[in-house]
């Protein structure tokens, strides 16, 4: 694929997360595919399961509450979506065949399937009878969407700088609400606490004051020195909460059906469907991401590879009793800032998930971390994705045609679910729309491109795609 005119292939930064001297493979290889020493492997693997660890149980955490499941039950449900996030990080980071971006990427539990699939449970008499149906209709809009996948990467030739730094900008926009909730505890219905703001900023002020003052190798893991430090900060405070190391098991694997086989009923298989094409439109918007800040652009046969491995993980998921899997859009900050570009970096966060979930005491463990904690290293995560997004905004000729429009029509519907989760709610438009508009970034993402489309392919404006 040809590079659009505007943006070019960025040259390798700074080469510190993956120097040769320093126990990476292979000088003249890419540095996404360069191994670092194991040190380097299991520090930074595990700062992306710190980063990410939130995103990956927040679904089932909420699903299991709505189902009304007993503890035990929902501490199950939290580890079979560690379990099938370490397999989904798996075939995105290593791959086999054309499975697999092949990219520092990290997949978990899509969040664009929480609502339909409290929907799913609410239109059932008994709450208790709705995984079955869940894992059902994933299994099959997994199956769907890679047999999809060569047809829906082709849609990277409508991504030009204007539309990806458009997208790139509303993915980190979108996420910094989810740090402001950790901040607040979890409750974005009430304000902030002292004690949070104070754990929160605390977080903050050591994660920037790390990364100006040290260097090399602990400079990369900056963010995860930061959450250590705003851990042990918030034992005094009592924020720290013990409860679930204390009830966890050692041992536990994620037995198949544990809820029940697998049953297909058509509405549910239809949500879950709608469900599958938001998490790829996503994705795909990742993977471009993802391409501009490691300096190895993400062309037709990377995002087909990568979705194969999203939706590959998302039918397998249910076997173990998890769910729709998609790329998570926080690990791009942490590659922004770390540097640290290795596809096997993540490759071992996903061995790390996969042991998580095999052992729920273990997996307990990064539950001690307080959410105003994440919340402080959130802001410096996701806001970086931001940055990069304007950074590619700066190369898409905005003071061209009609370039400027474009993004800022589409940065402005991209933001109202953000500014108002209930928007869309008492209008008449049918739930499969409103699962699209609901997600800033997809949302975002098709205004970027049919604008583009109308103002720059169609008419006089006409310009190669």
């Amino acid at each position: 694929m040809t590079a659009e005119p505007g943006a070019t292939e960025r040259p390798d930064r700074e080469p510190e997360d993956d120097d040769p001297e320093r126990g990476g493979a292979g000088a003249g290889t890419h540095p996404v595919d360069r191994v670092p020493g194991p040190g380097r492997l299991l520090a930074g693997g595990f700062q992306h399961v710190a980063a990410s660890y939130a995103g990956v149980v927040a679904p089932p955490l909420v699903l299991g509450a709505a189902l009304r499941l007993p503890p035990k039950e929902i501490t199950f449900l939290v580890g079979a979506a560690l379990f099938t996030a370490g397999i989904a990080t798996l075939l995105q980071t290593i791959g086999f065949w054309k499975v697999g971006a092949r990219m520092p990427f990290v997949n978990g539990v899509s969040f664009a399937g929480v609502a339909p699939m409290l929907a799913i449970a609410d239109a059932r008499p008994d709450h208790g009878d709705a995984l079955p149906v869940i894992h059902g209709a994933v299994i099959v809009a997994g199956v769907l969407g890679f047999l999809l996948a060569p047809s829906f990467c082709r849609l990277v030739r409508f991504f030009p700088p204007v539309v990806s730094g458009t997208v790139i900008t509303l993915i980190g926009i979108t996420l910094l609400p989810v740090s402001f909730g950790w901040i607040q505890g979890g409750r974005p219905d009430r304000p902030a606490s002292l004690t949070n703001l104070a754990l929160a900023g605390a977080t903050l002020a050591t994660v920037l004051v790390l990364r100006r003052l040290l260097s090399g190798f602990l400079r990369q893991i900056a963010i995860l020195l930061g959450i250590v430090a705003g851990t042990l900060l918030a034992v005094p405070t009592g924020a720290v909460d013990t409860t679930a190391t204390r009830h966890a098991a050692l041992v536990g694997f994620p037995t198949p059906f544990h809820f029940g086989h697998p049953v297909l009923e058509v509405p549910a298989i239809v949500s879950m469907c709608v469900v599958m094409l938001v998490c790829m439109t996503e994705s795909t918007a990742d993977m471009l991401a993802l391409g501009e800040i490691v300096g190895r652009r993400a062309d037709e046969k990377v995002i087909a590879a990568g979705l194969r491995a999203d939706t590959l993980g998302s039918a397998i998921s249910p076997f173990f009793n998890g769910f729709a899997n998609s790329a998570f859009a926080q690990n791009i900050g942490l590659v922004a800032i770390t540097r640290v570009r290795s596809r096997f970096t993540v490759a071992t966060c996903g061995l790390f998930f996969v042991l998580l979930g095999l052992s729920p005491a273990f997996a307990s463990l990064i539950a001690l971390v307080p959410q105003p904690v994440l919340g402080g290293a959130g802001i410096v995560l996701f806001g970086t994705v931001a940055a990069s997004g304007i950074d590619v905004l700066r190369t898409a000729g905005l003071d061209q045609g009609d370039n400027l429009l474009i993004a800022a029509a589409s940065l402005g519907v991209g933001l109202i679910p953000v500014v108002s989760r209930t928007f869309y709610d008492n209008t008449a438009i049918p739930e499969t729309l409103k699962i699209i508009l609901n997600s800033g970034v997809s949302a975002g993402c098709l205004t970027a491109v049919l604008l583009n489309l109308a103002f720059n392919h169609l008419g006089r404006g006409r310009r190669p795609l």
